[in-house]
C-alpha cells in the first residue's frame, strides 16, 4: 500500500538529487521525503472521507446526548467522541468550551479532551503499518482508559471549582437551562457534502501540513544522524527511569499525532523500547507547553497542575506497561 511513496522517494533522493542510500545524508533525506508525502496524502483522503460521514452532524445533538446520559456512559461517549474527532489538543480546546456552555460534566468533557488529541484515524493507520494491530488496538484502548480514568478522577475532586469565573459561569448557565430538543438535521444534498468536507481538509490540513513537516524533520534527524545505539544506551531496556526521562523530553515539544509517529518510528528503529517511545510521544501530544497556555485561559493553576501530574503519571505508567508486555505480543 505504502510502496509508492518510497519509490516516490527513491526516485527524487537517490536518482534525481544522486545522493547515495550509503549516507546519512540520503538516508536521512529520503526518510523525510517517504513519510512527508505519505503523511499528506492520507491526511487529505482521511479527513476528506470521514468529513464526508460527519457532514450532517449536529454538535448541539451530540451535547445533548452526552449530557442527558448516565454519567459512566457519558465518560465512554466522551472519550470515544475525542478518538474519532480530528483534532489536535489545542483545536480541541474550543470544543471544551462549547461541551462546558451545554453544562455537560466536567469529567465527561475532560474525557474528551485528554482522549482527542492522543487518537486520530491517520494515526491509527499509521501505527498499523508501523507496529501491527495488536499494538494499535492497545494503543487506542490506553489512550480511551487515559481519558476515562481522567474525566473519572477530575469528577471525583469537582474540578469545575477551579475553572476560570467566565467557565464556571457557562457551566452553571448550561445547567439550569431547560432542556430542549434540538431540531432535526438538515439532509444535504452530494454537492454540500462535498463542500464540508473539502472545507473541512483543508482547513485542518493546513493547521496540521508545518506540524507533519516538524515531526518528520525531528525523525529524519534522528534515523540519519544520531549515532548507532546512542538512544539505546541512553533510554534503553532495563533502565525504569527511562520512562519517566523520556515523557520529561516531551513536554517542551508540541506535535499532534499524526506529526509524531514519523519520530515514533525512528526512535524505535534506533532502538529505544515501544513503551518508552510511546511514553515520550503522548507526552509531546497531550501535555506540551502550547496546549497548557492555551488552557490557562479556561482553568486555574491549580487544575492545571493537577491534570499536568495526572497526565504525566499516566503517561509513565502507559510506558512501563507496554515495555513489560513486549515480550508477550
Amino acid at each position: 500500500m505504502f510502496e509508492i511513496f518510497t519509490r516516490f522517494a527513491d526516485w527524487l533522493i537517490y536518482e534525481l538529487m544522486g545522493l547515495s542510500p550509503d549516507t546519512k545524508l540520503g538516508d536521512a533525506l529520503h526518510f523525510f521525503v517517504e513519510d512527508v508525502s505519505k503523511i499528506y496524502v492520507l491526511l487529505v483522503v482521511m479527513i476528506y472521507v470521514i468529513a464526508l460521514a460527519r457532514a450532517s452532524l449536529n454538535v448541539e445533538r451530540v451535547r445533548d446526548f452526552l449530557a442527558g446520559r448516565h454519567r459512566g456512559v457519558g465518560y465512554v461517549l466522551g472519550s470515544g467522541f475525542g478518538a474519532i474527532t480530528p483534532f489536535c489538543s489545542c483545536s480541541s480546546i474550543p470544543v471544551f468550551l462549547g461541551f462546558t456552555s451545554a453544562g455537560i460534566p466536567v469529567g465527561i468533557t475532560m474525557s474528551f479532551l485528554l482522549t482527542s488529541p492522543l487518537i486520530n484515524e491517520v494515526a491509527v493507520l499509521l501505527l498499523m503499518s508501523l507496529l501491527g494491530w495488536k499494538f494499535t488496538l492497545l494503543y487506542v484502548l490506553v489512550g480511551m482508559a487515559v481519558g476515562i480514568l481522567g474525566g473519572v478522577f477530575l469528577d471525583q475532586i469537582r474540578a469545575e471549582r477551579w475553572l476560570q469565573s467566565f467557565a464556571q459561569k457557562a457551566l452553571e448557565r448550561g445547567r439550569q437551562q431547560q432542556s430542549v430538543q434540538s431540531g432535526p438535521v438538515a439532509k444535504l444534498s452530494v454537492s454540500e457534502r462535498h463542500q464540508f468536507a473539502k472545507g473541512e481538509t483543508w482547513e485542518i490540513f493546513g493547521r496540521v501540513w508545518k506540524w507533519v513537516i516538524i515531526g518528520v524533520g525531528l525523525g529524519a534527524a534522528l534515523h540519519g544522524f544520531v549515532p548507532d545505539g546512542w538512544i539505546e544506551a541512553h533510554l534503553g531496556d532495563g533502565q525504569w527511569w527511562s520512562v519517566p526521562a523520556a515523557v520529561a523530553l516531551g513536554i517542551p515539544l508540541y506535535s499532534n499525532a499524526t506529526g509524531v509517529i514519523p519520530v515514533m518510528e525512528s526512535l524505535i528503529v534506533n532502538g529505544l523500547p515501544i513503551g518508552t517511545t510511546l511514553a515520550f510521544c503522548m507526552s509531546t501530544v497531550a501535555a506540551s507547553f502550547p496546549e497548557f497556555i492555551l488552557l490557562k485561559q479556561v482553568m486555574q493553576w491549580r487544575l492545571l497542575a493537577i491534570l499536568f501530574v495526572v497526565l504525566l503519571s499516566a503517561f509513565t505508567l502507559v510506558g512501563w506497561i507496554f515495555n513489560w508486555l513486549t515480550p508477550f505480543i
